[in-house]
């Protein structure tokens, strides 16, 4: 499947605001996290069920926050950056929220979604992104993190280096491009 990521603006010609860019990060970074699911399905990985796969979307969105907050921090003043990236984790929240609702029922899911967020920041900060992507570390734990969720089923025992070796630089790769896209 063909994975399409909007990262050019309709007019140009327009300065954007930081929460305008986090807003198209966000709808990005859903598509990256969601495609990397479906890749996982796809390479006859096995979800128990709809929680389990919204867990994995919701991994993948912490992990894109670090790999965003990481690149602001080269691009952006501290303030700036801070705008950025509050306004990202909101989004974020209301795609989580809306998505949990619509498959799972009511409920306050996307609380559940900044705690793991908060979390995981503390669990990444020792990680590092140079320019040729994230470290080793940073995306082993990627893949631990996966591979806990998705359970020690015989079909899920190598989904950690599917992780890290290919969706996890893919995952980077795409939203990377897709950032700097949209402050060009």
């Amino acid at each position: 499947m063909a994975l399409r990521i909007k990262s050019h603006w309709w007019n140009d010609q327009n300065t954007r605001s930081l929460p305008e860019i986090a807003t198209a990060l966000a709808a990005n970074a859903w598509r990256i996290a969601l495609d990397k699911a479906i890749t996982l399905h796809c390479e006859r990985f096995v979800y128990a069920d709809d929680r389990q796969r919204l867990a994995v979307i919701a991994e993948y969105l912490v992990f894109l926050v670090q790999i965003a907050d990481r690149l602001a921090h080269e691009r952006l003043d501290q303030a700036q950056r801070r705008e950025l990236i509050t306004a990202f984790a909101r989004k974020l929240f209301e795609h989580v929220q809306d998505n949990s609702e619509d498959l799972l029922g009511p409920g306050d899911h996307g609380a559940a979604f900044i705690e793991r967020l908060n979390r995981r920041s503390e669990d990444y900060a020792d990680y590092q992104l140079g320019e040729e992507g994230p470290s080793y570390a940073f995306l082993r734990h990627l893949g631990f993190e996966i591979q806990s969720l998705m359970g020690e089923a015989e079909e899920n025992r190598w989904v950690i280096d599917q992780v890290m070796d290919r969706d996890g630089w893919d995952a980077w790769k795409r939203f990377a491009k897709a950032f700097d896209d949209l402050f060009a």
